[in-house]
């Protein structure tokens, strides 16, 4: 049993637990339709119920609650539900900054403003599971709001998704897009090769240097050395792989190992002799 705090719209209501020590959201249809302050309230089984206590990188869960539409919430309930279908257990904490995100977007497209995404290819390739999933809040938000969004907010929301299954936040999987962006940029530039974003090359490319940054960061060692054979066969493109290394170090301010370069140059040589 939960005793109600206050009633956010029909669908959503803040309750407190049976000791009134602790602070709820919980989302249901219909929850809030008729509920009165202070009375109790069975919860349904299917019900989404959030603890307050988390904080976000946007700030604390009630003060997002305080700020958004309840529908921004409920909207993004929504899509973790759908998330779990696809992924299994997912953070759901994740519906607050989410939530927050939505409002934001809500507010632009009331203001007829947009905000491009240069990175929205990238995380459509590199999170495709995860774009997938964030692409039902389109009809949802169209139905809840009359209002459309477009890939660029698509492409924000996916990154949302991604931080919900992983130990890793939107900042950090917008960061990981961005290198993987600059450094195919780079290996382009130097090569005087254009990289088909749609080609398989790109794909694999993309992905070898998303689960490299991975293992810079976390340590993980590399069990093949390709440097002797790649250094010898393809010389320039060693060098080009090793700068782009050193230069990944730099941004990510750790060290990697000296495997990386002969395993990355592989596969610029694969890309580009397939190109």
């Amino acid at each position: 049993m939960y005793r109600v705090r206050k009633v956010l719209n029909h669908n959503a209501i803040l309750a407190l637990d049976n000791d009134e020590l602790k602070t709820y959201l919980v989302l249901h249809k219909g929850i809030g339709f008729g509920a009165k302050i202070s009375e109790l309230l069975d919860v349904p089984e299917d019900a989404s119920v959030y603890s307050l206590e988390k904080s976000t990188e946007r700030g604390n869960a009630m003060n997002i609650i305080n700020e958004v539409d309840p529908v921004c919430l409920e909207i993004s309930d929504a899509v973790l539900d759908e998330a779990e279908k696809v992924f299994g257990k997912v953070d759901r904490n994740i519906v607050f900054p989410m939530a927050d995100h939505l409002a934001f977007a809500i507010q632009r497209l009331k203001r007829d403003e947009t905000i491009r995404n240069p990175l929205k290819d990238d995380i459509r390739l590199l999170f495709h599971m995860e774009y997938q999933v964030a692409e039902t809040v389109v009809p949802i938000l169209q139905q809840r709001t009359g209002l459309s969004i477009n890939d660029d907010e698509v492409g924000f929301i996916a990154l949302h998704v991604h931080s919900a299954i992983v130990s890793e936040n939107v900042a950090q999987s917008l960061q990981t897009a961005q290198i993987v962006r600059n450094c195919i940029s780079y290996i382009e530039e130097k090569t005087g090769q254009k990289i088909e974003v749609t080609s398989l090359g790109y794909n694999r490319m993309m992905n070898h240097i998303r689960y490299m940054v991975t293992r810079i960061e976390t340590g993980e060692p590399l069990k093949m050395n390709l440097n002797d054979y790649m250094s010898v066969k393809y010389p320039d493109i060693f060098r080009l792989s090793e700068d782009i290394c050193n230069q990944m170090s730099r941004l990510l301010r750790k060290d990697y190992q000296d495997a990386e370069i002969g395993y990355l140059a592989m596969h610029i040589a694969r890309v580009i002799d397939a190109e």
